[in-house]
């Protein structure tokens, strides 16, 4: 989470709203400022306030998080996060919903600044979107690309649509005939679509560990295992 403690914001800061246009620094000044339990983003230049959270959102949040926190707690090297701030550049801050990020150690190309705020685009993003898929689809997804996010996975709660962008190659992934989605980029993360639009935790389990259990994973973390040990 964004470590903001104060309580409320110093009458000296200009308070912050959404439309404002601003750098990522002043940006980041006045956010500071702010209580915890307030959410703003930076995106592409412009502020935005997130709106109250209502119940299919956190349940859907609830369950991407459940398989990126099985597929990091089998992978070396790979870290996952909620919600956490990401200074992507001179006019990006967000706060992704979740995320997966590798090591420096192991080829990542984000890490912490003296502050313990996130620097750097992580590896793969994901968001569930209802109020804001405005947002996620439009200008998150132009400056996650920019930034140098490899993969973005949004879930349109009101449309129940999955979209799986690989940005590397320009294109969006499909899932497999059983609606099964395979990251390019993380060897045998392996999420299942329709469960997943069915809030279907026993299945969604199931099509992780089966991705877990491949030859194709137990070499690539083999491999991160060796260079976490240099």
């Amino acid at each position: 989470m964004h470590p903001r403690s104060r309580a409320s914001k110093p009458a000296s800061l200009p308070s912050l709203h959404s439309g404002d246009r601003m750098t990522q620094p002043e940006f980041h000044r006045r956010y500071e400022a702010y209580p915890e339990d307030v959410k703003f983003e930076l995106i592409g230049g412009t502020v935005y306030m997130a709106s109250p959270l209502k119940g299919p959102h956190g349940t859907y949040h609830f369950k991407l998080s459940l398989v990126l926190g099985l597929y990091e707690a089998a992978t070396p090297g790979i870290e996952g996060a909620d919600n956490m701030t990401t200074i992507l550049g001179a006019e990006g801050e967000p706060q992704p919903d979740l995320m997966l990020r590798q090591l420096k150690k192991c080829g990542g190309q984000s890490e912490y600044n003296e502050e313990k705020f996130l620097v750097g685009a992580p590896e793969f993003v994901a968001e569930a979107a209802h109020s804001s898929k405005a947002i996620d689809m439009g200008g998150k997804r132009t400056d996650y690309l920019a930034a140098g996010v490899q993969e973005y996975f949004v879930l349109c709660i009101e449309e129940q649509e999955l979209y799986w962008f690989h940005f590397p190659s320009r294109r969006r992934l499909k899932p497999d005939r059983n609606g099964v989605f395979k990251s390019r980029i993380f060897p045998s993360l392996w999420l299942d679509g329709p469960a997943l639009l069915a809030r279907d935790s026993a299945q969604l389990i199931a099509t992780v560990q089966q991705g877990l259990d491949s030859d194709e994973h137990h070499s690539f973390a083999q491999e991160r295992e060796e260079k976490l040990r240099r």
